[in-house]
């Protein structure tokens, strides 16, 4: 699949599939977070931990393959800057995004790797979830853009996923158990397994790869070897921890009925006291792009 295949794809999917509302109110794309009300508060907690290392105001917010800006806490990155700057290659997530933001959005269809603007236009930015989408040379050119359009002096928070999460890998049996004996429950009760469950119960791994037809999108992450090799020496960056766990995680192992939200407490707790190691063992690492003053 080359370039253009896969951008056109992952257009296709986001118009006709992924920024659909569902009957919840939630867009079809939420499938792929955990919203039960045992990792609500959790899962809150991280997304706001992007406020703490963007710069608190300014004119201009980038958000990099910003979707409709789906959850309540991804409205409070712009809070105290003038607009908050939308580029996606999806049209219906500009729509949707538009009201939420209102005339404190600006919104473009654009390549997130081929960013329309001039140098040093943006006094912060954020993307999340977005390089993944991006062929591996092309996440290499996105982030040099993102560096390019900060102002000087600002820092830019990029929100992606590992490839392989060695804590993940670490758990990896326990869930496997974890949804096996799920499944084994449900059909003692005449019901159907989910589909991870039936993965899990037959042994198998799932594992983020370029998408087949009818099975999403274009996936392909990246891992700190990467990352010090494309931008060591050249882009300052330092990595924290966004989220340690994955999705897959969650619901295979924390239920309330289990104690899921003080484990989740303990977590996010051992998260705060080691955002770096966290960051570089977990799922979703928080990338911090700063692009240093003028010495003059």
């Amino acid at each position: 699949m080359n370039e253009g295949e896969v951008k056109q794809q992952v257009r296709q999917f986001y118009d006709q599939v992924g920024w659909q509302q569902v009957e919840d109110g939630n867009y079809q794309n939420a499938r792929y977070e955990d919203l039960r009300p045992v990792s609500a508060e959790y899962i809150n907690r991280c997304h706001l931990r992007v406020n703490r290392y963007l710069p608190v105001r300014g004119r201009f917010l980038l958000d990099a393959g910003s979707g409709p800006v789906q959850y309540p806490e991804y409205l409070t990155y712009s809070q105290h800057y003038d607009y908050r700057v939308c580029v996606d290659l999806s049209i219906v997530a500009l729509r949707e995004a538009r009201k939420r933001l209102g005339e404190r959005g600006l919104f473009v269809v654009a390549d997130v790797s081929h960013l329309p603007f001039i140098n040093e236009a943006f006094d912060g930015a954020v993307t999340l979830h977005t390089f993944h989408h991006l062929p591996m040379e092309d996440t290499r050119r996105a982030y040099y853009d993102l560096f390019r359009v900060l102002r000087q002096g600002s820092r830019g928070v990029v929100v992606n996923g590992w490839t392989d999460s060695s804590l993940m890998a670490f758990f990896y049996g326990l869930v496997q158990l974890s949804e096996w004996l799920g499944a084994q429950y449900l059909a003692m009760k005449g019901k159907k397994p989910p589909e991870k469950a039936k993965k899990a119960a037959a042994g198998k791994k799932t594992t983020a790869a370029p998408a087949k037809d009818g099975e999403g999108t274009y996936i392909q992450k990246m891992d700190p070897a990467w990352l010090q090799r494309e931008l060591g020496g050249k882009i300052p960056y330092s990595i924290f921890v966004w989220r340690s766990v994955s999705v897959y995680w969650l619901r295979a192992l924390i239920h309330r009925q289990l104690g899921g939200k003080y484990i989740l407490k303990v977590l996010f707790w051992l998260e705060e006291k080691f955002p770096h190691y966290f960051g570089k063992i977990g799922q979703y690492p928080l990338i911090v792009i700063e692009k240093p003053a003028s010495a003059e």
